[in-house]
């Protein structure tokens, strides 16, 4: 996996590359913040008005930064996306890809930039800003979004495009009579068990959205003294569904956690018609070297 020391080159080299005031101090708030691949709504107003941009535009120049978070040991091909919630609050994603495994562990951009939002508790997404057109995988995971209707695409070269032009007559949630979709709240109950770390995933499985196979799942990772947690997210069409890894490994290389040790993982799932759980075993010892703790929930 990258290092914190391969990051920290790349973003210098960006910041090189792209030769202004505006990339050089949204890099310098990223070192200033240790990493953590986000920015608050008040420090977004400070800066559009330090350097009279609007929203959009600055993320458009955050766009280089972002795709620094990318791992891409595959395709060599870096994408980067910033999600603007509905706080305001900018959430970076990168693609990431992972050698040695099947290609649907990967990671998409736009999928990356979306669970860090959900994560952090955003309520919804207003705007997608990605450095490429997005394919039709992030299209779809997109769709199951409760914002689907009005989010709005940005890329450098066209701007202010809304996600059901990318996706005209598209299949979604309300195909399938979904009225509490994703980044909606979820309200599953589950008897809390186990130590701290495992009481994070049950958590994290409370909070997960398996409309459509009420397979629940969550994963709680032992990062150094941290918990990083990750939730799964299912689609109507299935294959953009996310995995709960994969988004507590997102999370955390978006917290600037690379050099942390991973020296714990606990999965907690609902017994349903299908399960995460040979996957997500397969990534963990391909990945971390470590084999999960499995709660049945």
């Amino acid at each position: 996996m990258t290092t914190l020391f391969a990051l920290q080159t790349r973003l210098e080299k960006a910041v090189l590359e792209q030769n202004n005031p505006i990339t050089t101090a949204i890099a310098d708030q990223l070192k200033a913040q240790q990493y953590q691949a986000s920015f608050s709504s008040t420090q977004i107003q400070q800066w559009c008005q330090q350097f009279e941009l609007s929203t959009v535009q600055l993320a458009l120049y955050c766009l280089s930064l972002a795709a620094c978070y990318a791992l891409v040991p595959v395709s060599k091909f870096y994408v980067g996306a910033i999600a603007i919630g509905e706080s305001g609050n900018f959430y970076f994603g990168a693609n990431q890809e992972f050698s040695s495994t099947s290609m649907q562990q990967t990671i998409h951009a736009e999928q990356s930039a979306v669970s860090h939002a959900w994560l952090a508790g955003e309520k919804s997404i207003h705007d997608m800003v990605v450095n490429y057109t997005p394919c039709g995988h992030c299209r779809q995971f997109m769709n199951e979004l409760n914002s689907a209707k009005t989010l709005k695409i940005h890329l450098p070269h066209s701007q202010n495009n809304l996600l059901q032009i990318y996706l005209p007559d598209s299949f979604g949630p309300k195909d399938l009579n979904i009225k509490q979709v994703l980044f909606d709240a979820q309200h599953h109950t589950f008897e809390l068990t186990g130590d701290p770390l495992s009481q994070a995933a049950i958590v994290a499985a409370q909070q997960s959205y398996a409309p459509y196979s009420q397979a629940m799942s969550g994963i709680a990772l032992q990062v150094d003294e941290q918990v990083i947690t990750g939730r799964y997210a299912e689609n109507a069409a299935f294959n953009p569904s996310f995995l709960p890894l994969q988004s507590a490994l997102n999370y955390r290389r978006l917290n600037g956690l690379l050099d942390k040790p991973v020296t714990r993982i606990v999965m907690a799932e609902k017994q349903a018609i299908l399960s995460h759980r040979r996957m997500t075993e397969e990534l963990s010892q391909t990945l971390l070297r470590l084999d999960i703790e499995y709660i049945e929930l």
